[in-house]
């Protein structure tokens, strides 16, 4: 009777030698006797390996017993339970199990939830495109969503942050004020075309990325959804606005701001377009080019914010080249800062892309890209841990520089640590136990805490604040002797 039950897809069983039992059914002991029979006509003796969706504490103890008894033993135990179950005997519940086997249960769950791969969200672009393909067609609504899309926002967004963040932890000379009571600062119209030309040229480069891969997207279950593998924009109107942002972005940080910045922009946009995209299905190089594109944007930053504070006065007159500006803006002991910051974030995008890409890298390797993590996952983490590592010694110059207080090495290591921690367990478990997503959330927030934290504790900061509220102790002794 039991033979001739037809059986679903989920008991489907792949057999491997001393392959470890993942857990579990929702017909327990139908799928435990059918295994006996199969392990009957089988003429190795081999430990079935059950992949399903669904997890059965019964189905688990019944797997554990075949990985620890003989064979035969097993056979006879799941066809008895097979039988007990046919005549309608209720198997025993977990509470009523003794309890070194409700322990080993509840390990094997715990080991196999940590282990298994969870899927990420879909990202930004994939959403938006899903909210366009719902608006009415032609609608202001769906274009808007669209063309946002190839944008890849949260993407945009965390490259402004880091660009805003280096403009403002620019050491800004308090020498420079006429007036001991005025606090310096930087120019607030600068920031807004910083921001905006920066944000133009991110979207320039994304969405060539896009326009340039559609095909090995499809692939993939985040960027299946996304604009131009959906069809709601065309080739031709997402090259038209990839030429057109571009354009857009390396004309206000031209004018706005300076010719360094702007070609800074400009460059990174080929850099991650050409460069980074085509890369990604050559060598696993692909990681350390992205890194580089990364690093670009807080030098932009710098040189934004050096720019109104360089030691020529006449940079922006007509007789001043370019390449004199670049190197004024880039290469002094004044742009040490700049190449810290660009640096930390070069090093962060290791841990933080590698944790990322671990629970994908069987779809990366379908779509034909050579990523680290599924080509050598061993070498992946020992990359991962040796950049956790250098943040350290990054934090500690940010502050030998002169660029914050001495306690931002404190605070940072703080966050640094975090990271590391659970780096050396990624490398330990080789990303496996729930160890990739726990350093991938680590450097989710260890990124934003310490350039808060180097943005509060920027050097002379609160002294400034403190003076604000309570005054300068040189005016007032100025004012006594006056006085006398």
């Amino acid at each position: 009777m039991l033979e001739s039950l037809a059986l679903p897809s989920v008991f489907d069983v792949e057999w491997s030698h001393r392959a470890p039992c993942n857990l579990p059914l929702r017909e327990t002991y139908l799928g435990a006797y059918l295994l006996a029979r199969r392990a009957e006509s089988r003429a190795e003796l081999a430990t079935p390996a059950i992949t399903c969706s669904n997890r059965s504490a019964k189905l688990a103890l019944f797997l554990q017993v075949c990985n620890t008894a003989p064979r035969s033993i097993a056979i006879r135990d799941a066809t008895q339970s097979a039988t007990a179950d046919s005549h309608g005997s209720a198997p025993p519940t977990i509470e009523e199990l003794p309890h070194r086997r409700r322990k080993r249960l509840k390990e094997a769950a715990s080991v196999l939830d940590a282990a298994g791969d969870v899927p990420l969200p879909p990202d930004a672009s994939s959403s938006l495109s899903h909210d366009a393909a719902a608006a009415p067609e032609k609608s202001l609504r769906r274009l808007f969503s669209t063309y946002l899309a190839l944008t890849k926002p949260r993407l945009a967004f965390l490259i402004v942050l880091t660009t805003t963040a280096s403009y403002s932890i620019y050491p800004v000379p308090a020498l420079l004020s006429t007036s001991v009571t005025d606090a310096p600062s930087l120019s607030t119209l600068t920031l807004l075309f910083l921001t905006t030309g920066t944000f133009a040229c991110i979207a320039s480069a994304n969405t060539l990325n896009m326009l340039f891969e559609p095909q090995h997207d499809a692939k993939m279950s985040r960027t299946k959804n996304r604009p131009l593998v959906r069809g709601l924009v065309s080739k031709r109107a997402a090259l038209v606005f990839a030429i057109a942002t571009g354009m857009v972005g390396s004309g206000l940080l031209w004018y706005g701001v300076n010719p360094t910045t702007s070609i800074l922009g400009a460059g990174n946009i080929a850099l991650y377009a050409f460069a980074y995209t085509f890369s990604k299905r050559i060598h696993p190089v692909n990681t350390w080019i992205g890194a580089i594109v990364g690093a670009i944007p807080p030098l932009m930053g710098w040189c934004a914010a050096a720019s109104q504070y360089s030691t020529k006065n006449a940079m922006q007159a007509s007789s001043t080249s370019v390449w004199e500006e670049a190197q004024e803006l880039l290469f002094t002991e004044q742009a040490i800062g700049g190449w810290l910051i660009a640096g930390l974030l070069f090093a962060w995008q290791f841990p933080h892309f590698f944790a990322l890409s671990y629970g994908v890298r069987k779809e990366y390797a379908g779509a034909g890209y050579k990523m680290l993590t599924s080509t050598n996952m061993p070498m992946a983490c020992r990359v991962s841990l040796r950049y956790s590592l250098v943040m350290f010694p990054i934090c500690a110059g940010l502050s030998y520089y002169e660029l914050t207080d001495r306690a931002f090495v404190v605070t940072s290591g703080v966050a640094n640590a975090w990271m590391l921690r659970e780096a050396i367990r990624m490398w330990r478990l080789n990303g496996e136990k729930g160890s990739a997503r726990a350093l991938f959330w680590a450097s989710v927030w260890q990124l934003p805490i310490v350039l808060v934290l180097a943005m509060v504790q920027k050097k002379g900061l609160w002294d400034r604040i403190w003076a604000g509220i309570y005054g300068h102790p040189e005016l007032e002794e100025d004012w006594e002797e006056e006085e006398l």
